[in-house]
């Protein structure tokens, strides 16, 4: 049975506080109000959002509120202003003529200042659909791949790595290769005194990046209670370097013309993600080579690129038995073709990538062609503010699986979710253990 819940969280003071379009501290905020209370409308219903806007916690009065009205990612169609009386405005979203989303973008100005804020709404959502198609060799290129891949034997090191100990979990630096040149770095997780044969596996890639793993310890909780974790590193990069040589590294070879999101799109079997992607399969022959393992539960959770990467190893490996992914980035990357928003790397703002061999090469990575094949049960949360993985793409995703699922939309939240939702993963994730 399919699950659909919505977590609509309201927009008051206290809250918007920590929301990245007002940020702590800010001598303004914002709250923006759509007239549903799910932020959703029908295609071609108008929708009207209240904004109110506070200085110094009181209402601002008599201040002109400029506003500008487009669609997801796009360019303004709409200009106008309001007039704040008592703090507050109502402002005309209008409607859309297909299913997306309609972005309300809003500047104030106080004593010289410009305070800017922005909120989306739905229409139709349930019938977005992805502009990207399914190659007619998709699976025969992947388990070509695969195939590959498996030829070469599970290969890896394991050395204790005392700064992430704790009282309770033992930490392991790993280095995974992948064949006799290129390998991958990992944190391997263990509660303290794991027993053989007891403990579920759980598979983390990383967000987007060329940087350290972040905040390795940030999920403890899922190894204080019983599971086996590992945080991979994607770029065959030692963790333990420091943040000033991974910076010198990021700032050579991570932009947007010669990033590794672009290196090689000309040709699928050149395109750097490839190995990204076999690596995140030859984690999960680690994970269920290790005597420790339950040999019943691999579960796949990250956010972002690293939320695109778990759908595309529980697609690409019938050994995942749960899937959980924050707004999924490399999705839908090629949706500009139709004029709307596409999914992070957005290469519609990267020189030169509007070919036919890139566009081609996309549709064999993209996650909405992944997303079809997924089996297993899903959970997948999105905010409609995010400007990085937008909502338009989250859906495009949704709406094309098959497996059982549930969505959890927090429609207030941009690039980012809340320690309480990652603690309900873990809690979602026990619930479907074996």
């Amino acid at each position: 049975m399919k699950r659909v819940i919505f977590l609509f969280v309201s927009i008051v003071l206290a809250s918007t506080l920590y929301a990245q379009n007002n940020p702590e501290r800010s001598d303004v905020v914002w709250t923006a109000i759509p007239d549903h209370a799910d932020w959703l409308y029908d295609v071609g219903e108008k929708a009207k959002v209240e904004v109110t806007v506070l200085h110094y916690g009181m209402p601002l009065d008599g201040v002109e509120v400029e506003y500008e009205l487009g669609a997801d990612l796009m360019p303004a169609d709409v200009r106008g202003s309001v007039v704040l009386k008592n703090g507050r405005a109502i402002i005309p979203m209008g409607t859309m003529a297909k299913a997306g989303f309609r972005d309300c973008r809003m500047v104030v100005e106080v004593d010289g200042a410009r305070y800017k804020h922005h909120v989306k709404v739905g229409f139709g959502v349930d019938k977005i659909a992805p502009y990207t198609s399914m190659p007619k060799d998709f699976d025969a290129f992947w388990a070509d791949n695969k195939a590959e891949l498996a030829r070469f034997p599970l290969q890896y090191t394991k050395q204790l790595h005392e700064p992430l100990c704790t009282e309770q979990i033992d930490c392991y630096l790993i280095k995974l290769m992948l064949n006799r040149r290129q390998a991958v770095y990992g944190y391997l997780f263990y509660p303290k005194g794991a027993e053989h044969g007891k403990h579920p596996v759980v598979f983390c890639p990383p967000g987007a990046g060329v940087k350290t793993i972040k905040n390795p310890k940030a999920h403890n909780f899922y190894v204080d209670e019983g599971a086996i974790r590992l945080e991979i590193d994607i770029h065959g990069l030692n963790p333990t370097m420091s943040d000033e040589l991974f910076t010198e590294i990021s700032n050579a070879f991570s932009s947007k013309e010669n990033g590794y999101l672009t290196s090689g799109l000309d040709n699928r079997d050149n395109y750097y993600m490839r190995r990204v992607y076999l690596a995140c399969v030859r984690s999960i022959d680690l994970l269920t080579s290790l005597p420790e393992w339950d040999g019943k539960n691999v579960v796949v959770q990250g956010g972002s690129q690293g939320g695109a990467l778990a759908i595309i190893t529980a697609a690409l490996d019938e050994r995942v038995t749960l899937c959980v992914a924050n707004h999924p980035a490399l999705s839908d990357m090629a949706r500009f073709k139709a004029g709307e928003a596409d999914g992070y790397p957005h290469f519609s703002k990267v020189n030169g990538m509007d070919t036919p061999e890139k566009i081609a090469t996309m549709a064999y990575y993209d996650v909405v062609n992944f997303a079809k094949k997924v089996k297993v049960p899903t959970r997948i949360t999105w905010g409609f503010n995010d400007n990085v993985c937008p909502p338009t793409t989250s859906y495009a995703v949704y709406n094309v699986m098959t497996c059982p699922k549930q969505k959890v939309i927090t429609p207030v939240n941009e690039h980012w979710t809340s320690a309480k939702m990652e603690r309900d993963h873990w809690e979602w994730i026990k619930q479907n253990l074996k």
